[in-house]
């Protein structure tokens, strides 16, 4: 009985000791380590914020703050880790639940609390804190909170991590002039003299990137959205604009909610619908429930916008509202998977566009939003692929870029095409439900949609999203006596090792009169095309006729002399990114042979979004394909070309379009002063339609190619009312000086954090500044920009690093510039290797211009 007892004893002990030996301690770090999010999310558990901030009437003075913080503890095993990315000197005071102030070790970006303090079951902590500013977005007059991906610790203490969804409670005591929106519908507004209070009532749950808040001197319009009273805030001023845009806003936020509702099976799933407009806002949209927040120049459209611009409202609307299914309600388990949310929103917005403005609108806007910028970064060195390894939330930003929100979708579309899209939608329903109101990864959503696919979707996720690249298509055809013989297509990757990417896609064998399409499964290496076998020789082959079909394709140089005459618009934007692209990989066009045939389509094409697509990559050529010596040579001919072809053209937008890449590429004396009296006289071009924002960009383009800097903008500031846009030009104005100690200043003083505040009007100022016109001075400016990039993506927000870059590296073309960056990398060999990547992907046309221009 004794050895029983004891044998009982040893058996225990050692599970006990074994227990102990595999829970290691978490280590406090900088950011928001995976092992820490694992631990916490394995013990941590229904999290409950009530948050007040009290913002003052002086810009400059801080935010105070209160965060309680309650929540269910499984054990208290290990020290409570709360992020909270300030000095020591901002946390006040943390309390317990009685009142009761306890110590505390701030330390890497945490707030540290001992292990006695805690204990298991519910536990409630309060700190009192000075809120970070940065991620706030303080200007004088209104402010807006902006946490994606981990800039939520970076203002307020907490558990910043997407899988400890919480609730919020807000209140937000702001100057008295200002309104206020968040999450939660408002509870209660209280007077307090030369400040208002504002109580929100509890939001729905949340992970911290989607709790935010705007408060400010805005306009406020409501209407009806599906029985919800929605809110919407702005701050233009633009009677016009307000006219013509408020209403469509709102019909966009119906049509996109209404279709989702019909196509997940789910109603809206959050408690209120709500969005602000914010003037040069970092990003399109962001999603944050009840309070969705969108660029405002990308709201607000004149009688002067295009389709493309009434199309691209619709679309970032339809992006940020499929988030509320995709992303908010159905959350990834880590950021690794940031690219499911953004993948569907765009995806489900394309399918938006679909009912909207039917199939030919759709394919043509999914064909040059997705393949042009998934290309853009697939075909350089830099190449991530969909789902990347993330070990630290802090580098979460990295992940952002052009893989996930374009190459992603067309992934999708080739996987619904794959499954059937009737049980795609059955598998997508499924992982909404399952999961709603939680957090899933990749690998569950595979499993699900498995259930309703025969194809082995394992092996397929491996090309598609687990790797990098495209593939690169090649074909041979023979001919018998005027008719086609063997015909096979083969496929490689354009680098890295041999594999498959299964697609489908169609070939277009064009005729006189007539032409004949044929579907290609592209399910191996190396396929037959049996149902070409004894067609007629045609003129030329057009490869991805439906715009499906993602990769290198052939260009047919046979087709120029007809390629205009192709009925579809979706056949010839097929045609036109095949040929950008082969021009890139030094296959089938020299760039001069593209341009002179792009030239001559403009005066032909009628679609607007194909015109917007060739003039494009007429300007790209021209300004970092082209020699400087042949640049001066051919500008005259451009100018003509382009002149004449707007002219010709008789739809407003169209013409609008080709006035805009004459104002960018005119050179010629007598183009300039063409330009100038336009913008002087306010009198465009027979049919052109332009406003306020035309006029500042042409000033701005003006002053660039001009020696009468200082009175063009002068005079364009003070043509300007708005004070956000006015304030944008002042900011710019030093970045087109002609004194070369001013812009030499500019760039300087960008080595401060807050001389970055207003991101967009800072790349917009870098690609002034590094116009090939002014490279010859700003050159010296490469190596501090990309000693910067480090300090960019700490204290930037996603999408900067990636715009910085291409704000100074994109029209560069020479060898001393391409040195820069090879010495850049080779001093760096322990570089953080996604920011190597992008630094890649922004130089990928400077890397190729050596080559194509025999630099």
């Amino acid at each position: 009985m004794k050895l029983s007892k004891l044998i009982l004893f040893l058996l225990s002990f050692n599970v006990v000791v074994y227990a102990q030996q595999r829970v290691k301690p978490v280590p406090v770090e900088t950011g928001v380590s995976y092992g820490l999010a694992q631990y916490r999310h394995s013990v941590i558990s229904n999290v409950e914020y009530d948050l007040s901030f009290l913002v003052p009437l002086k810009r400059a003075d801080d935010i105070a703050g209160v965060a309680h913080i309650a929540f269910d503890l499984k054990n208290a095993g290990q020290p409570l880790q709360i992020d909270f990315k300030q000095d020591a000197q901002h946390i006040k005071n943390v309390r317990l639940a009685q009142g009761a102030a306890i110590p505390f070790e701030a330390k890497d970006e945490h707030i540290i609390i001992a292990t006695k303090y805690l204990k298991a079951g519910r536990n409630d902590i309060t700190i009192d804190f000075v809120a970070g500013n940065g991620s706030l977005n303080r200007n004088d007059d209104y402010l807006y909170a902006l946490f994606v991906p981990d800039r939520a610790r970076t203002v307020f203490p907490c558990f910043d991590q997407p899988d400890l969804k919480a609730t919020f409670k807000l209140g937000l005591r702001v100057p008295k002039e200002w309104k206020a929106l968040a999450n939660g519908s408002i509870k209660d507004v209280t007077d307090e003299g030369d400040f208002m209070r504002y109580v929100f009532n509890t939001s729905d749950k949340l992970p911290t990137y989607l709790f935010s808040f705007t408060a400010g001197a805005y306009a406020d319009v409501r209407q009806m959205i599906g029985g919800r009273n929605a809110e919407f805030l702005h701050r233009e001023t633009d009677s016009t604009q307000i006219r013509l845009s408020v209403d469509s806003i709102f019909k966009a936020h119906r049509d996109a909610i209404s279709f989702l509702e019909s196509w997940t099976g789910i109603p809206y799933p959050f408690q209120k619908v709500g969005f602000v407009a914010i003037p040069d806002f970092q990003f399109g949209g962001m999603e944050h429930p009840g309070e969705v927040q969108y660029k405002a120049s990308g709201l607000f459209l004149d009688e002067g916008a295009t389709k493309d611009q009434f199309i691209a409202r619709s679309n970032v609307i339809s992006h940020e509202t499929a988030h509320m299914w995709f992303g908010d309600m159905v959350t990834m388990e880590w950021f690794n998977d940031v690219w499911m949310k953004e993948v569907f929103a765009n995806f489900m917005a394309d399918k938006v566009t679909e009912k909207l403005m039917g199939a030919e609108t759709f394919n043509l806007k999914f064909l040059q939003d997705h393949y042009p910028a998934a290309y853009g970064v697939d075909r350089t060195m830099g190449a991530n692929p969909i789902r990347q390894q993330l070990d630290n939330l802090q580098d979460a930003g990295s992940l952002y870029g052009n893989i996930i929100y374009h190459k992603a979708p067309i992934m999708m579309r080739q996987l619904e095409s794959l499954m059937g899209k009737a049980n795609f939608r059955k598998g997508i329903r499924e992982y909404l439900k399952k999961y709603a109101y939680g957090n899933a990864t990749w690998p569950q959503l595979i499993a699900i949609l498995s259930k309703y696919s025969t194809a082995n979707l394992y092996t397929w996720n491996k090309v598609w999203v687990s790797q990098p690249g495209r593939p690169v298509f090649d074909y041979k055809v023979s001919y018998n006596d005027g008719k086609i013989g063997a015909f096979t297509i083969s496929q490689h990757p354009e680098v890295g090792a041999q594999r498959i990417w299964p697609q489908v896609f169609n070939i277009m064998l064009v005729y006189p009169g007539y032409s004949k399409t044929i579907p290609v499964n592209m399910n191996a290496r190396q396929i037959v095309l049996k149902a070409a076998a004894d067609l007629a020789k045609p003129l030329f082959i057009l490869f991805n006729a439906d715009g499906m079909g993602y990769g290198l394709f052939p260009a047919d140089k046979a087709m120029t002399a007809s390629l205009f005459n192709l009925e579809s618009p979706l056949q010839r934007a097929s045609a036109y990114i095949n040929g950008y692209e082969n021009m890139l990989a030094g296959r089938a066009f020299k760039p001069a042979e593209l341009l002179k045939l792009y030239l001559h389509g403009i005066s032909i094409e009628k679609n607007e979004m194909n015109l917007r697509l060739l003039t494009g990559y007429i300007t790209n050529i021209f300004w970092t394909f082209t020699l400087p010596k042949d640049r001066l040579i051919l500008s005259t001919e451009l100018e003509h070309a382009v002149w004449q072809a707007m002219e010709q053209q008789t739809a407003p937008n169209n013409k609008k379009i080709l006035f805009g890449a004459y104002q960018n590429t005119c050179l010629s004396a007598e183009a300039k002063s063409r330009i100038y009296q336009v913008w002087l006289t306010q009198k465009p071009p027979a049919g052109v339609k332009l406003a306020e924002d035309d006029y500042t960009g042409m000033a701005l383009s003006i002053a660039l190619k001009s020696d009468t800097v200082t009175s063009v903008l002068k005079q364009q500031q003070a043509r300007i009312n708005n004070p956000e846009r006015k304030n944008r030009l002042t900011f710019l104005v030093p970045a087109l000086s002609l004194n070369v100690q001013e812009r030499d200043a500019f760039f300087n003083s960008l080595a401060e954090r807050k001389n970055r505040a207003k991101e967009a009007w800072v790349t917009t100022g870098l690609s002034y500044l590094n116009h090939p016109l002014r490279q010859s001075t700003s050159i010296k400016y490469l190596p501090k920009s990309l000693e910067l990039v480090e300090e960019i993506q700490r204290t930037g927000d996603v999408f900067f690093p990636q715009s910085w870059l291409s704000a100074v590296f994109g029209s560069y073309q020479t060898k001393e510039a391409y040195q820069i960056v090879r010495d850049f990398l080779q001093r760096h060999p322990g570089y953080n290797p996604k920011l190597k990547d992008k630094i890649l992907q922004a130089n990928d046309n400077l890397y190729r211009a050596q080559g194509i221009l025999g630099r």
